[in-house]
């Protein structure tokens, strides 16, 4: 039996998470979306936080001028 490792390179992790009216957008360290973390709230959240490292940031939209809302990951 052999132990097979899998290393994702930083840029396809998770970074900042952004859900607003229902609607989530995930991005890399690069800015960069992914598109496999984004849709509705319901559909992509349990896959963003199972991947999600712990050093991610988690909003809930943004202010007036335009900083995130950030929101502790259990609150997301």
């Amino acid at each position: 039996m052999g132990i097979v490792l899998v290393i994702k390179r930083s840029v396809d992790m998770i970074k900042t998470v952004v859900r607003s009216h229902n609607m989530v957008m995930v991005f890399n360290r690069r800015g960069e979306q992914i598109p496999k973390y984004q849709g509705q709230y319901e559909e992509v959240r349990e896959n963003i936080l199972a991947d999600a490292p712990p050093d991610t940031v988690f909003a809930h939209g943004f202010a007036g001028s335009g900083k995130l809302l950030k929101v502790p990951r259990e609150e997301w």
